[in-house]
Order: structure tokens, then C-alpha cells, then sequence
């Protein structure tokens, strides 16, 4: 039978609230000698505290919710890992909610962690550009902080929160550049869903890096998907279907190597040579871009250093302090699926 908080406060000889007030913490101190002894009584006989109880008594829990877009994408997988990694060496457990990108379950998965008290959420997934997703979440979240939660954001989400600010849109202009030196003219781009802030910055990254060398990205050959290896073969099939023999473009950006693993795929299985033919280049840097074949080009973000900040962020917050933006460059990372184009 498990051991109650009642069993060791007779085994202290101490009230009900006195043991609760050493075990669960309290606002209210308890002395040295009474608390040692509470301690000394629940080693003795196996005590394990009780959480919500404990979330009651100090009004949030050791607790740090995580929302992401989908836990099986290695970008999300790397930067939750850093978070339960930081949040454990700070004695805290994190708990995370995969949304699957869906307005209506990040909402529910918002109120589900206010309702757990966590300390803190950190919004892991790109903010919503449409109003009327954004908006309930944000509200929610206001909610949320009005009752002492802090919230952490990893991208801009426009609210007020403490950002890990990675540069998205310098990123990939950088890398527009990098393959332009290369001597390529024609890209084609297989961008993420457009309702997501960060996959419009990424694009106009692009953007502006083929505006400076006086080109524009055609509409046929601009590719919007889901965040997800089916979305980058299902944009690859429509490239090539509509790009048969020379037409085809001699770079294709995919701005997720999540995107860029579907676009090899498809390339391979249709005997298109990479980068012989076409180059195929990435974005994030995740743990299996180099080990692809070819290794994936790609703009290094250090996943695991946005992780380990916002948790930082978050601890350290300061009720009525200023936002804090933490800015992190980007770097560009040539592998050898890109090469200089076998023809102009």
C-alpha cells in the first residue's frame, strides 16, 4: 500500500499541514528541526510526493511544456531533446505536445498545460500568419502568463515573448547566394505551408537574394508542402512532370531537410542524377543530412543551442521585464548535393 502524506506526518509527529508545507512547498516556513524531521520520516518509509499537490502549494509545477509541430521531424526531435536535457539539469521535467501544425490542437494543448501548471512553455513550432489561428492561441497563452506561466517562443511569434530568434530569411538568401556562385541560373523552391511564419520568411530569403542578382523565381517552379518527407516527393513528382528533359531547373531549394530527404527520394527513384543533373540543397542541418547520399547541402541551425536558450529564457524570466531576443546567425554548409551546373 502506497505510503500518504498523513502516514508521514504521524511518523513526525507533526500536522497534516506541516508535512505538506516541508514536502509540497509552501509560501509559509516551516522550521529547520521540524522540516528535517518530515524529510528524515519520508526517506524512511518511501515517500513519494504527491505533483498536483505540489502545483497547488507553489502554484505552477516542476514542469516545462514543449509545442511542436510534429516529434518525428529530427528539427523538432533535436530541439526537444535539448530541452528536456536543459530543463533535467535544472531539476524540471519537461512535457511535450506534438500539434501536428493544427491551430485548433495547440490551443487545446495550451489550455491541457495550463491546466498541469507548468513553469513554463516554449513554443518550439512556427508561428500561425493567419489572425484567426493566431489569435485564440495567443489569447490562451495571455491567460496563461496572467497567472504567473512563462512562455518562451523559438522564431518570432510576434506576442511579447522572450525569442530564440534564429535568422531564417538571412539564412536563406545566404544560401541562394552560395549556389549562385556556383554558376546556377534556374531554381526551383519547395517551400513549407505558407500559413506558417517561418516558412515565409525562408522564402523570402530566397527572394531577395535572386532579386539582387536580377532574377525571379517563376510560379511554376515555386512548390508549397507540408513540412514532412511526403510533401517533399510529392513537390519533386510535380517538378518533374512539369519540367520534362532540359526544362528542368538546376537547383532545387527545399527549405527543410525534412523536405529535401522526400525530393531525394523521388529523384532517385525517377533516375535523376543529384547533383549531376539537378542540385538539391536543404535548411536546418538536422543529424541525418550528412549521412544522406548524397550529403545534403543545407543552412546549419544550431538546433540544439535554441533548445538549451529558450529553457535559459524561461528560468530566468522576470515579471515586467522587457522581451529578450536572442539572435542566432546561421551558417552555410556545402555537401556534395550541389555542384556547378552541367549546362547553364
Amino acid at each position: 500500500m502506497a505510503v500518504t502524506l498523513g502516514d508521514v506526518a504521524r511518523h513526525a509527529g507533526v500536522s497534516l499541514a506541516t508535512a505538506s508545507r516541508v514536502l509540497n512547498g509552501s509560501a509559509r516556513t516551516v522550521t529547520d528541526e521540524l522540516s528535517a524531521r518530515v524529510r528524515s520520516s519520508a526517506r524512511e518509509l518511501g515517500y513519494l510526493p504527491n505533483a498536483p499537490a505540489q502545483a497547488l502549494a507553489r502554484a505552477s509545477s516542476a514542469t516545462i511544456g514543449v509545442l511542436l509541430h510534429d516529434v518525428a521531424d529530427p528539427y523538432f526531435g533535436t530541439i526537444a531533446r535539448a530541452v528536456w536535457d536543459a530543463s533535467s539539469q535544472a531539476g524540471l521535467l519537461s512535457l511535450v505536445a506534438s500539434t501536428d501544425a493544427d491551430p485548433e490542437r495547440e490551443l487545446h494543448a495550451v489550455r491541457m498545460l495550463h491546466a498541469q501548471r507548468v513553469r513554463a512553455i516554449v513554443l518550439a513550432g512556427s508561428a500561425y500568419t493567419d489572425p484567426a489561428a493566431a489569435g485564440p492561441i495567443d489569447e490562451a497563452l495571455a491567460g496563461y502568463r496572467a497567472q504567473g506561466g512563462v512562455v518562451t517562443a523559438i522564431t518570432d511569434h510576434g506576442s511579447g515573448y522572450d525569442t530564440v530568434s534564429p535568422a531564417n530569411r538571412a539564412g536563406a538568401a545566404e544560401l541562394v547566394r552560395a549556389l549562385l556562385g556556383m554558376g546556377h541560373r534556374r531554381f526551383a523552391v519547395v517551400g513549407g505551408p505558407g500559413r506558417l511564419r517561418v516558412a515565409q520568411e525562408r522564402l523570402a530569403g530566397v527572394r531577395d537574394a535572386l532579386a539582387e542578382a536580377g532574377l525571379t523565381l517563376p510560379q511554376e517552379c515555386l512548390f508549397e508542402a507540408d513540412f514532412s518527407r511526403e510533401g517533399g516527393r510529392s513537390a519533386a513528382a510535380g517538378l518533374l512532370d512539369g519540367h520534362p528533359g532540359e526544362l528542368l531547373p538546376t537547383a532545387v531549394l527545399a527549405l527543410s531537410d525534412i523536405l529535401a530527404v522526400g525530393v531525394l527520394a523521388e529523384f532517385r527513384d525517377r533516375g535523376i542524377d543529384v547533383p549531376g543533373r539537378v542540385s538539391v540543397a536543404g535548411f536546418d542541418d538536422v543529424p541525418l543530412a550528412a549521412d544522406l547520399a548524397p550529403p545534403l547541402t543545407t543552412v546549419r541551425m544550431p538546433l540544439e543551442l535554441m533548445g538549451r536558450e529558450a529553457v535559459r529564457l524561461a528560468l530566468a524570466a522576470a515579471p515586467g521585464a522587457a522581451p529578450q531576443v536572442v539572435a542566432l546567425p546561421l551558417e552555410v554548409v556545402l555537401r556534395a548535393s550541389t555542384a556547378a551546373p552541367a549546362r547553364p
